[in-house]
Formats: C-alpha cells, structure tokens, sequence
C-alpha cells in the first residue's frame, strides 16, 4: 500500500472515531458498534469483523485509537489465541458462534492442553473423547491452566483414536467449561500467586459440530494455536498508549478498568517472570554495586542479551507485519526471553545478596526481587519447555536431524508414565 493509501487509513479511522467514539457509552454498547465497524481488529476478513488491512497497517489504526482515547476490541488472556485458531482452522458456524463474543469481551477462554504425566511431551495427552450419540464424551485432567477458574470456553486437545501413533489419534475441540463434569481446581505457586489451575473432566459434553478441523487431526490445529502463543511470547507488540493523551473519563474507562482487574489478574506476576531487566541497573545505583567491576561485568551481560532479544522480537515484528503466519521462528524469541529473564534473576541476586530471599515491607523494593527469583524459573516451562524450544529451533529452524524417537507406534503400546 502506498504512502497515501497509508494516509487514506488514518483518515477514515480519525473520522470514523470521530463520529462514533463516546466515553459514556457502555463498554458493551462500544465494542458492538466497534465490532460492526471492522477497525477493532483491522486485518481480519471483513466477514468476519476486519477490513482487510494488510498487517503492517494495525499499528495506524491502534495509534488513531490511542491518539482519540478510545477503547479498543477485548484483547486480554488468550481470547486472540482462540481467535486466530479459529479463523484458520474454524467451520463458518464456529466464527459465527464464537469470534463476535471474544472481541466484545462477552467470552473469556483457557487453553487445555497440558497434563501432569505429559507436559512438555503435549502429544503423549491421555484425556479421552468418545463419541456417544450427538455427543463426545471428556473423561481426563489438565494442568497448568491459567484462568480456568473464570473461562466460559475451552481450547481442548484430547485422544480420540489409540491405536495409531500419539500425534494422528489426537482431535481439537471448543468446549463449554460452565456445565457439570468440569471442575476447576487453583493451584497455588511458590511465588503466593494462584495464576493456574488443574481442570477435572468427568463425563463432561461437548457437541458433536465443537470438533475443530478434522476428527484425529488436532495436532496440525494445536500447533497454530502454540506458533501465535510464542509469538506473543517473545515480546510482540501490544496495543498502542500514548502519554499525555486524553483524560480517561467516563464509563467505558471505569467498566474496562473492572474487566482488566479481573481477566488479567493471574496474569500481575508476569513481570516478574521474565525477570525484571528494567530494574536492575537502579538497584546496582542505589545499592553502591555499580561499583564492583563483576557486578558491572554481569549487567553489562545482561543488558546486552536483553537488547538482542528485543531485537529478535522486532524481526518477528516485522515478518507479522508482512503478513507472514507464525512459525518455529517463534520459539527463538521465547527461549532468548527464558534467557534474559535467568541472567536477570542472577544480576538481583549478585547485587542484593542474601536480601534477594526476603520479603515484606523491609525487604529490596518491598519483596519484588525475591518475587522474580521465584517467578523466573516458569518462563523456561510455559509455553513449552526450553528443550521443547531447542528441539524446534534445530529441527525446524537450523533443519538439523531429528532425535531417534522411541514412541512411534500404536499410542496404547507407548510406555508413558
């Protein structure tokens, strides 16, 4: 698109907002005329709630929105994941049913994909689904689901064939997580968060038209999902502030200030996870540490790594922008975020010393570094492990040989457990 194009963008956006942007609307009432309009997620198929736009073009439309003030569409926990899984693999009646409702905000979702005898191995997953009438039938556990405990759907991944091998017999289905035989369970962290959960299924439904893609293809549906959830994971942009813009006055801004409390809640540690880069040259300052040629050594590491990562997440950046789809690109990003946030965690811990460990008011900046010492060792889990990422990167990536593999027959002859 050329440079007046470009400007043709802005200008019907500004207009647009102009016309229809009101702070006293309700936060419903907006995203609903935001959803018709198309310019709440301006890359979609304009049958499905977009304009066209090509991907490099979002950024124009986010900044108009930040310029007016305005509200965006409803982005929080992994409700663009669905989505995108949706619109690639999706029948019409599911994008129907489901992607209104995740950009109003009227929906929130999990991802249930994890299970305690097979997390980082996600095809060695032994919940079942069995066909019964109209219905499949979900008997099994997940684990590690954050925001299971408030999610009115889920991104199920469940066995429905046993006698191929683990990743042909596994089929993708959305399912109603408010009716019997779902029971949602906190878990609580080392770090005093309870962020996750651990999901029981017994005998809960789903409909028969809730399987997504094809029956005993689920895996090629799973790996959308995780390729835009890594994506995310090294550091993609996020929906455009600007300082100093209009007073944030109104009803919308007080109902989208309750929702956030809410959705992103088990979410508030996160900072601390990817280990706090921003904090660590200030406390070296305010602790005298700046002095010790070692301390300067490691920070000067560690401000290093986080700057090349940055810049491993502008590339991927720009390859979305060009409308490129996620690929295993996206784990080179989440494992150097995994880096930056331990060589971060170890930069705190040289620098406070045996204060890194406490907590409470008396302690350095009121318990935040032992919060990320304790929080720094998920980001190398989440998402899929460090060694799951390695594995991509040199299979997919640097298109090394694959690892011999002991767990290609029927799944009911693997050994598991």
């Amino acid at each position: 698109m050329s440079e007046s194009n470009e400007e043709q963008v802005r200008t019907e956006v500004r207009e647009w907002l102009a016309a229809n942007w009101n702070p006293s609307l309700s936060l419903q009432e907006w995203r609903n005329r935001l959803v018709d309009s198309g310019w709440g997620m301006a890359d979609w198929p304009s049958e499905w709630h977009g304009r066209d736009l090509p991907a490099r073009l979002v950024r124009l439309v986010e900044d108009e929105f930040a310029a007016a003030g305005a509200v965006g569409a409803a982005r929080q926990g992994i409700r663009l994941l669905a989505a995108a899984t949706l619109l690639e693999h999706g029948s019409d009646a599911h994008k129907a049913q489901f992607l209104r409702r995740i950009l109003t905000g009227e929906d929130t979702w999990c991802q249930l994909f994890s299970e305690p005898g097979s997390g980082s191995d996600l095809a060695g997953a032994t919940t079942r689904a069995e066909l019964k009438g109209d219905k499949w039938i979900i008997n099994g556990q997940k684990l590690w689901t954050t925001s299971a405990h408030h999610a009115d759907w889920g991104l199920l991944l469940a066995r429905t064939n046993l006698d191929v091998p683990k990743h042909e017999g596994m089929t993708y289905f959305v399912i109603n997580m408010r009716q019997p035989g779902v029971e949602v369970q906190p878990l609580k962290q080392m770090n005093g968060h309870a962020s996750f959960n651990q999901v029981f299924f017994t005998d809960a439904e789903v409909q028969r038209d809730h399987l997504v893609g094809e029956l005993n293809k689920g895996w090629t549906v799973a790996m959308t999902t995780l390729a835009h959830e890594r994506r995310r994971a090294d550091g993609a942009r996020a929906t455009a502030e600007q300082e100093g813009g209009p007073v944030r006055q109104g009803r919308i801004y007080e109902e989208e200030a309750a929702e956030s409390a809410t959705l992103l809640e088990p979410y508030k540690w996160y900072p601390q996870r990817a280990g706090r880069v921003d904090l660590a040259l200030p406390r070296a300052v305010e602790t005298g540490r700046i002095d010790d040629p070692v301390v300067r050594q490691e920070l000067a590491k560690l401000l290093s790594l986080a700057r090349a990562t940055e810049w491993t997440a502008r590339r991927a950046r720009a390859e979305q922008q060009r409308g490129q789809p996620p690929g295993p690109g996206g784990s080179l990003g989440k494992l150097a975020a995994s880096h930056v946030a331990r060589a971060a965690a170890h930069v705190h811990t040289i620098i406070s010393g045996a204060d890194a460990l406490l907590s409470g008011d008396h302690s350095p900046h009121d318990g935040t570094i032992a919060e990320i010492l304790v929080s720094v060792p998920g980001g190398s889990i989440a998402g899929g492990t460090d060694e799951i990422q390695r594995n991509i990167i040199a299979e997919r990536v640097l298109l090394m040989p694959k690892e011999a593999r002991f767990d290609t027959g029927p799944f009911r002859e693997v050994r598991r457990n």
